[in-house]
């Protein structure tokens, strides 16, 4: 085996290390740093190099935002990804590009639960990706261009077009897939003009409701820059530095509830930021879109837990613990206009307030978008396969259930990280592993041959597969929250009054 692996990219020459039989190159450029006159601007490709690059280690994280962050320090090399290949000499092997979650406000391709090892050795070239969040990424100011972060992504699959061939990828065999907020960044490239033809299939798992309306976005905006008593202006924002903007985008979310009076839902989900429909790069949300047949269907493995909602209970400190008032507030604001307070509850009379507020924000934040774009993508033409996970998490004895989150180290069958370890134990149960090999197997399959190993999901027979310690295929089974939502497509968040 040669000391180490050596890529000519369009840019240059890269120099990655060996890792458990796959080429790793870690650290590329896919755009120059947004910084300096390029602050807040669209990515701009990068300056070609001389000589060779080391590319064996991960590029800085983004600035990040929210209760959970990663490390950043001083290096604004922000725009890069990492390429796993098993074959640099393969005339075209199947590509799958990740794109991390994190709310839109923090996030980083080189968290281990990302472990593209298992993936690659299957046979797929395997990218990661940083972009622009919070408000890098998302705040719509004068003077910028709106979705940065969206056209992050963009830049980085064009970068995959033109250079994956020589990891030994096919630019023509490409699957997009997220979690999270990498999820909904996914629904929204699917409708983006510029995005067709870069990726073939797609994977979201726990696609969020999150988009909001231009008008929302500048009151936002507005208000964030008001804190920094800056106006909200590229120009402006450029004059305070990174951490500082994103530091103050961190305690401006934790003070979002006392806005819902006026920020209605956004207000109620404490991220402040997420992709605005500002009639440039996002006209509608990818619901409308695809229903309407304005975008395109594709082939699409979209899928999301249980307990979606369950994850931010626990973190809350209130699982279990939330009042009448507080369910009430949950039905009025998420459940969908005029009857849907009602219809939950007789769904569940018996039900505690803690359980009512779970359902409804499962459902509205992350379940019911999930299985409307399943249905969206199969009237665009495209053909959709649904799954739930049920799998619960035996971490703090249970208390987490099937949330959010517990698919991707799942998927990655990334079993060494940390939060596998925390969340599955180490090792983990069979039945973990047992379900984890399924879903692993169906990411490969699907980015392979289009099906991940179970019938699609169609108008006439809605199947969805259960991902359990017994699992089986099923009409979808959460068929009251289906019911309450059946006519009634996730709306962006807008202003209140």
């Amino acid at each position: 085996m040669p000391e180490q692996p050596t890529v000519r990219t369009a840019d240059g020459t890269v120099q990655g290390r060996w890792d458990q039989g796959s080429a790793v190159f870690r650290g590329i450029p896919y755009a120059q740093p947004p910084v300096g006159a390029l602050r807040f601007a669209a990515p701009v490709p990068p300056r070609p190099w001389t000589g060779t690059r080391q590319a064996t280690e991960f590029g800085p994280a983004v600035p990040q935002s929210g209760p959970i962050r990663a490390r950043t320090g001083e290096d604004t090399d922000w725009l890069t990804l990492n390429v796993s290949t098993p074959d640099l000499g393969s005339a075209g092997l199947p590509v799958l590009v990740w794109i991390h979650g994190g709310g839109y406000l923090a996030g980083t391709a080189a968290d281990p639960m990302y472990d593209p090892t298992r993936l690659s050795a299957a046979g797929l070239v395997v990218v990661s990706l940083n972009y622009r969040v919070g408000a890098e990424g998302f705040a719509l100011l004068d003077g910028a261009p709106p979705n940065r972060g969206l056209l992050d992504q963009l830049a980085a699959l064009e970068w995959v077009q033109r250079n994956i061939a020589s990891f030994g990828g096919n630019p023509q065999h490409v699957t997009v897939a997220g979690q999270s907020a990498g999820a909904g960044s996914i629904a929204a490239l699917l409708t983006m003009a510029p995005a067709r033809g870069l990726f073939r299939r797609a994977i979201t798992h726990s696609v969020p409701g999150n988009f909001c309306t231009r008008a929302l976005a500048e009151e936002v905006a507005t208000a964030l820059a008001d804190r920094l008593g800056a106006a909200p202006t590229a120009a402006a924002l450029a004059e305070v530095a990174p951490d500082r903007l994103a530091e103050a985008l961190t305690s401006f979310s934790a003070d979002l509830p006392a806005r819902y009076a006026r920020w209605g839902r956004l207000a109620q989900t404490g991220v402040a930021v997420c992709p605005v429909l500002d009639g440039d790069v996002l006209a509608e949300t990818p619901w409308v879109a695809l229903t309407h047949g304005r975008a395109t269907g594709t082939e699409l493995l979209v899928g999301h837990t249980r307990d979606e909602f369950r994850l931010f209970s626990v973190m809350a400190g209130r699982a279990g613990g939330f009042t009448d008032e507080e369910a009430r507030t949950a039905l009025d604001l998420f459940a969908p206009a005029p009857d849907g307070p009602r219809r939950y509850r007789a769904a569940a009379p018996q039900a505690t307030p803690s359980e009512l507020l779970e359902t409804v924000y499962s459902d509205a934040l992350f379940r019911m978008p999930s299985l409307h774009l399943a249905r969206a993508n199969a009237a665009g033409g495209g053909t959709s396969f649904l799954f739930e996970l049920c799998l619960v998490a035996p971490a703090m004895g249970g208390a987490l259930g099937a949330c959010h989150s517990i698919d991707v180290p799942l998927a990655f069958s990334s079993w060494d990280s940390p939060t596998a370890r925390d969340l599955f134990g180490d090792p983990p149960a069979p039945e973990a592993r047992a379900v984890s090999q399924e879903l692993h197997q169906a990411w490969i399959r699907f980015a392979t041959t289009g099906t991940p190993g179970w019938a699609a999901h169609r108008p006439d027979r809605r199947l969805t597969r259960v991902l359990d310690t017994t699992s089986t295929t099923v009409p979808y089974p959460e068929q009251h929250s289906h019911r309450i939502w059946e006519n009634h497509l996730p709306t962006p968040f807008g202003l209140s009054g």
